[in-house]
């Protein structure tokens, strides 16, 4: 049980490491797009600390991303 809760955490403490470095790809992107990317990582998040797998984490990303998407018009 301590193995995997240590998984997790590395698991979570490399995807964040991940995260943060893609930022730097964001530089060039219209207001709208960088909205549709914020929008769908929050969605995702969300979707996984409601559902808990992969499928809810999916729907979560995809519905932040349309939400993202309308709100800057």
């Amino acid at each position: 049980m301590k193995t995997l809760k240590r998984a997790r955490t590395l698991l979570t403490v490399t995807t964040l490491v991940a995260v943060l470095g893609s930022l730097g790809a964001c530089d060039n992107m219209s207001r709208r797009d960088r909205d549709t990317v914020i929008g769908a990582g929050v969605g995702g998040v969300a979707g996984a600390a409601i559902g808990g797998n992969a499928l809810s984490t999916v729907g979560g990303a995809a519905v932040g991303g349309v939400i993202g998407n309308q709100v800057g018009k």
